[in-house]
Order: structure tokens, then sequence, then C-alpha cells
């Protein structure tokens, strides 16, 4: 097999794998509140729960980067989305607390090996294209997502049982994404070992920077998946079935940026990307803050997934590209400032909105969004059009015949 093909089909099973992990995860937020109800954890325990996911996520994230020092990333993610599609399945069988404690705790540690290993090949792949496809990866997840989530709601529009609900979805994925992780690549820059050689103190010091930015950039999603549903209710006096559009509108267009992300980055490079879809996104914030009725907000939450889309994904390209003998390390301690947005982002909202206003509180996550400015270089030199320090043409050299991908 030639190397073209090989890293074609590398880059199509890995994709499938970001759908895959896009419709799982959709299909246990989306049901959060009938896991609830199925385990009767009250209003008071569910954020518990709810906290344990990414905070053991987190810690498998750090494990995973020990643990490719050992073995190929690709092994990690091959066996990590398994266990995270049975452990959904486990969410849905059981019918006792403990059960449920088990279950989700099992779904945070699969996740965390899962989302740093499959970063750590989407950069790797990336590298060895020579120009930006990190955006399209995480576009699948969103398409994932939208999939996952739609398939939710028609569980719980028919009142299907959660094991019901979930088991079509996980016997139809499962087989299909370990046939696909036969094809995975792992492609090491040159000099690159199996660990973070590379990534000392003065290393984290540099990918500081995008840890910040990675955690700002999950606390204004995690502020449209957990508040735009009661912001538009509640704030702007809209419908209760209008209040579901905003989140759809958000994954849609987030599907939409990223599907299209690449192309921007080649034609105009990370740090004018990255730098774009902040002020767009920072402007949504704003939009959404001030609007004086739904549909105004309405137009905030498009401007905030057109907006945010772009900057997780060129987060981690630029973690590669800081590190190209040490990028297995960055992505890995780089993913875990996902789950610290996600964990930092809806209490804060909720706080600030409980005891200010949520308007007012709107304004906190577009100021953290706005730091992105400040390490924009951060991304990379201005010339950079793929998430790396310079651009190759098309044609790719990789190994022996590797041209034309």
């Amino acid at each position: 097999m030639t190397d073209d093909v090989r890293l074609r089909r590398g880059r199509g099973a890995l994709g499938f794998s970001f759908f895959v992990q896009g419709v799982t995860f959709a299909l246990l937020v989306t049901r959060i509140p009938a896991v609830q109800d199925r385990y009767g954890i009250s209003d008071g325990l569910l954020p518990v729960f709810l906290a344990a996911v990414p905070v053991l996520a987190g810690a498998a994230s750090v494990a995973t980067e020990h643990l490719v020092k050992r073995v190929a990333p690709s092994v990690v993610l091959r066996w990590a989305q398994p266990l995270v599609l049975l452990s959904l399945l486990g969410v849905g069988a059981g019918d006792r607390m403990w059960q449920a404690a088990v279950a989700l705790g099992a779904f945070g540690l699969a996740v965390g090996a899962l989302d740093a290993s499959m970063n750590m090949l989407g950069v790797s792949l990336q590298r060895a294209y020579g120009r930006s496809i990190m955006l399209g990866f995480h576009a699948s997840y969103s398409l994932g997502g939208i999939l996952g989530a739609s398939a939710a709601w028609a569980g719980a529009h028919w009142h299907l049982d959660l094991f019901v609900g979930y088991l079509p979805a996980v016997a139809v994925l499962l087989p299909l994404a370990l046939l696909g992780s036969r094809f995975y690549v792992d492609h090491k820059a040159p000099g690159e070992g199996a660990g973070g050689e590379g990534l000392g103190r003065g290393g984290f010091g540099l990918l500081l920077p995008l840890c910040l930015v990675m955690a700002c950039a999950y606390i204004g999603d995690s502020t449209v998946a957990n508040w735009s549903a009661k912001y538009l209710q509640d704030v702007l006096g809209s419908s209760e079935q209008l209040a579901t559009v905003p989140y759809n509108v958000y994954m849609v267009t987030t599907l939409v940026g990223r599907a299209v992300g690449d192309l921007g980055v080649r034609r105009f490079g990370a740090v004018a990307v990255v730098r774009a879809g902040t002020l767009v996104a920072a402007g949504g914030f704003g939009v959404v803050a001030a609007a004086p009725g739904p549909a105004v907000g309405m137009l905030g939450f498009t401007l905030l997934g057109i907006g945010l889309c772009v900057i997780v994904p060129q987060t981690f390209a630029a973690a590669g590209r800081l590190f190209p003998g040490a990028s297995d390390t960055a992505v890995a301690r780089l993913n875990i400032f996902n789950y610290v947005g996600f964990l930092v982002g809806s209490p804060l909202v909720g706080a600030l909105g409980d005891g200010w206003s949520y308007r007012g509180a709107m304004l906190v996550p577009m100021g953290l969004v706005l730091v992105t400015l400040f390490h924009a270089r951060s991304f990379g030199a201005e010339g950079a059009r793929y998430g790396v320090d310079h651009e190759r043409p098309r044609v790719v050299d990789v190994g022996r015949g590797g041209n034309g991908v």
C-alpha cells in the first residue's frame, strides 16, 4: 500500500472516530434528565455526578500522556472508543445509583483517553499532510453531535427506555469503529520519540497560553450548551419550543464553520482565522447580552457557533506545531483544559446570573474568549497556513512515494 493511500484511509478512519464520539457524547448529555429520573438522583447530587465525568476524563488524559510512551496513540484510541460506547450502554442499563456512578465513571475515564489519543492522531496526520485538516475532523464530531442529539430527541419523544434508545447506536457504531481502527495511522515527526522529552518545565510555559485559550473556549461552549435555552425563555421571553432552537442552530453553524475552516486556514493562515473567530464569538456574546428579543438572541448564538468553532481544533494544531518532537505529550496536557473549561463555565454563568443578571453574566465568557487575541501568535507565524510553522505544497513527501495526498 502506498503512503498516500495509507494516509487517506487513516484520515477517513479518524474522521469516523470523531463522528462516533460526537454521536455518543450527544446521546449522553441530551438525556441527562432521563438519567436523573431513572436512578433517582436528586437535584443537589446531580452536579456531583456531572462534575465527576470531566474530572475523571482529565485524569485519564494525564494517564494517556504516559501510556503513549509505551504504546502508539492509535492503540489507545482503538480500545478507548469501544469502552466509551459500552459505558454509554451501561448508563442506560442499570437502575441503582451505584450502577450510574460506575457507568458514568467508566465513561469519564474512557472519554479522557479517547479525546487525547484522537487529537494526537489528528495532529500527527495534519503534519503528514502538510496542510490544515484538523478542522475537518472536528466537523465530523459536530455532525455526529447533531445526529446524536436528534436520536436522543426521538427517544424522548417516543418515551423509549434509555437502554432501548442507546442500543441501536451502540450496535451499529461499535463494530464499525473497530473495523475503522484497523486503518489508523501513527505518524511521528523526524526525531520524535515515544514521549515528551521536548516538553519540560520551560516547554509548559510555551504551552500555557494555549491551555488558557482552550479553557476559555470551552467556557464559552459550555455557556451555550447549558444556558442558551434558559436565557432565551427566561430573559428574552421566548416560548418553550423556541428556547430549544439556539443550541441546534449553534451546532449547525459549528459544523458549517469547521467544514470550511481548513480552507480558510490554507488561504489566510491559522492566526488570521483564529483572530477572526475570536472577534465573531465575542461579538456573538455581546449580541446575546444586549438582545431586545428572541430573534436577536438567536442571531447572537448563531455568531457564537461560527466564531467558537475554529478555536479548539486550531489550538490542538498549534500545540503540535510548537512541539513537533513531543506533540503527543503537548496534546494530552492541553486536553486537560478542555475539561477545566467545561467544569468552570456552567457554574460560573449560573452563579453570576443568580447573583447579578444573566445579561451581565454573558459578558464574562465574552471577555474570557477575547483572551485568545492576546495569544494569537501562539498559533503560528503570520504565514502559517495549516497550523505549523511553515507551509508545504500539496505534494507531501512521507517516506517514499507519498504524493498527491
